[in-house]
């Protein structure tokens, strides 16, 4: 299973915003939590979700707000579930702890930690690799533009690149480039494959945990 915690950064000096990320994630991805965001401290995050796509999401919405300092756990979760997260333990919740604390330090502010790893022989890859590879496509979002993430949810909204252009007041050329710059395709190519990664790296983690 998937834990992630999410620390606000600096939130001495900023206001609260962990309630309006939680009506946020809740709207985006309510269905896929098991247990949904609760905030566990004055400007903590914390959720339960048996789904690698939508961890990967949720991870993805939290760090372009921008405020977050993110940590993924995976591994196992004691049941039956309670009825909030902040009452919930397990080794998921241990390792998005440890990764959480760990983030702070990183340059994407994203660090993940599995419970326990792959058996001998498994070619699952381990949870550095793959946290590796989150970070990668979290800082190339990162340095995507306005312009381009303007182009890109138009886009997601099923808009044909003439009617982008058009809502844009640019040509499609433009709109062609902002998304070439914005390396949507790229994006687009590597979600697939890093949701298995994930998935493949909970299957190891779970096992290994049970058979410890």
């Amino acid at each position: 299973m998937f834990v992630i915690t999410a620390d606000q950064i600096d939130s001495r000096n900023d206001r609260d915003r962990a309630s309006e990320m939680i009506a946020r994630l809740n709207a985006d991805f309510g269905p896929a939590f098991l247990l949904p965001p609760d905030q566990t401290s004055g400007d903590e995050i914390q959720l339960l979700t048996a789904d690698a796509d939508a961890a990967l999401n949720v991870v993805l919405a939290l760090h372009r707000a921008g405020h977050w300092s993110i940590g993924l756990g995976i591994g196992d979760v004691r049941t039956p579930l309670p009825a909030s997260t902040r009452q919930a333990s397990g080794g998921a919740f241990v390792a998005a702890r440890d990764a959480v604390n760990r983030s702070k330090r990183t340059e994407a502010r994203f660090a993940l930690e599995a419970a326990a790893t792959a058996p001998p022989g498994d070619p699952t890859p381990a949870a550095d690799e793959v946290e590796a590879i989150v970070t990668m496509l979290l800082l190339l979002r990162q340095r995507r533009t306005n312009e381009g993430w303007e182009a890109i949810e138009l886009l997601r909204r099923g808009l044909p690149q003439v009617q982008i252009a058009a809502a844009l007041g640019i040509s499609t050329a433009a709109v062609s480039q902002r998304l070439k710059s914005a390396q949507w395709r790229v994006e687009e190519a590597v979600r697939p494959a890093l949701v298995k990664l994930v998935q493949n790296l909970d299957r190891a983690t779970t096992e290994s945990e049970r058979d410890a």
